[in-house]
């Protein structure tokens, strides 16, 4: 296995993720098709995801989770804080694109931080 297999591999995975996000964001949190089947009272459970990850976003969970995340890696020493900081990305970007950038940022910086150093 090549040593540059596992960058590679995070390259071609971080804009899939960031593209991915960004269909969850304008495919069904902003499309109004969802906005008008869910304002009633439907109880399909599209619905229900899209009132739960909501509420994630209003109460910035999965920027606070990404953010504390990407501390943890930064300590962390070897692979161990390479994974976790992989997994900061992971819940990071999402954290980016779904309305909470402002500790979002700082989660995937310091995690950006944590995969360059050696």
């Amino acid at each position: 296995m090549s040593r540059r297999l596992p960058l590679i591999a995070l390259l071609v995975f971080v804009p899939l993720w960031l593209a991915a996000s960004y269909a969850v964001r304008y495919g069904f949190m902003e499309d109004p098709q969802w906005v008008g089947l869910c304002s009633g009272q439907v109880q399909a459970w599209e619905c229900g995801v899209r009132s739960t990850l909501g509420y994630m976003i209003h109460f910035r969970v999965m920027a606070w989770v990404a953010l504390g995340l990407a501390v943890l890696g930064f300590v962390l020493p070897r692979c161990a804080g390479r994974g976790v900081a992989v997994l900061a990305l992971v819940v990071g970007i999402p954290a980016l694109v779904l309305y909470t950038a402002s500790i979002a940022v700082f989660a995937v910086v310091i995690a950006g931080l944590r995969l360059v150093r050696r």
